[in-house]
């Protein structure tokens, strides 16, 4: 049960109690605010709030591509803020850069943490022997490497939870892992990739718009 509800278009701030639920202001509906963005007025305009932290009054937009652009389309920000407020044209596709950057940003601290062992060998050793939660193959990796790894994991019998990500390239991997020529790279159980699970499946959800069900190439609810 949550604990709280708020069916105000516009938030006290960042810090505004033990608040679980908004209401969403393109939608009209009330849901969990880990379902949701928050959104505030900068100086260059409306700016997403991925972590609830920056100052002044918000409003909150449920955490989906699509309703994002109907917020926009039909000018929910200005009812929501009650003003008119200035909505940069690039707000939709800035708002899946950051978050796309959150889920690079978590998997820079899990391999600080020594949770993402990269490489062929290395990958293949961790899903024989370790708690693996998850996978990562580059966008350009080779078909045979993803294919030999896909055996090695559907031989364990927890592959059906294991999240396989095919979502990022070497470079974007490479720069978030500290290393060179990164094509794939095992996730180990830990509370960093728990967090980069989390925000993965937020980015997923905000892409497509569907929860989906947890298991090899999709991300957890």
């Amino acid at each position: 049960m949550l604990a709280t509800t708020h069916d105000n278009e516009l938030d006290t701030g960042p810090r505004s109690g033990a608040v679980t639920e908004r209401l969403c202001v393109a939608t009209r509906t009330v849901k969990p605010i880990d379902e949701m963005i928050r959104f505030v007025v900068g100086p260059d305009g409306v700016v997403p709030d991925l972590k609830c932290k920056l100052p002044g009054r918000g409003v909150w937009v449920t955490a989906t591509k699509a309703v994002l652009t109907e917020a926009v389309a039909r000018k929910a920000f200005a009812r929501g803020f009650k003003r008119d407020v200035k909505v940069p044209a690039e707000l939709v596709e800035f708002t899946g850069q950051l978050m796309v950057r959150a889920v690079l940003d978590a998997l820079a601290i899990a391999g600080k943490s020594g949770q993402v062992p990269a490489g062929f060998g290395k990958v293949e050793a961790a899903l024989m022997r370790d708690k693996v939660v998850g996978l990562l193959h580059a966008t350009e990796g080779a078909a045979d490497g993803v294919r030999k790894l896909a055996a090695v994991l559907h031989s364990r019998p927890d592959a059906d939870r294991i999240v396989v990500v095919k979502e990022f390239n070497s470079a974007q991997l490479d720069l978030a892992l500290g290393r060179s020529n990164v094509v794939h790279a095992a996730l180990l159980a830990g509370p960093a990739t728990d967090t980069f699970l989390a925000r993965f499946a937020r980015l997923q959800r905000f892409r497509t718009g569907n929860t989906g069900e947890s298991g090899p190439g999709r991300a957890p609810n």
